[in-house]
């Protein structure tokens, strides 16, 4: 089987499964979160159909089960 075939069948196993994608993504989000917490980085959210500015000690990142930080 062809690399590239390889990849694409990982692809189509991956989206088959809609929980994975979605701890994927969860787990980028807090990622990033705690990434830019840490680093002194302010982020901005969508809140009452309005962009606010987060700075780092505003934001709140909860510790995931099973992941040591």
């Amino acid at each position: 089987m062809a690399l590239k075939e390889k990849h694409r069948d990982k692809i189509a196993e991956t989206f088959a499964n809609p929980e994975k994608i979605t701890l994927a993504l969860t787990k980028g989000v807090h990622d990033a979160l705690l990434r830019h917490k840490q680093a002194g980085n302010s982020i901005v959210v969508w809140r009452d159909g309005k962009i606010v500015w987060l700075k780092p000690e505003e934001i709140s990142v909860r510790k995931r089960r099973g992941v040591r930080h």
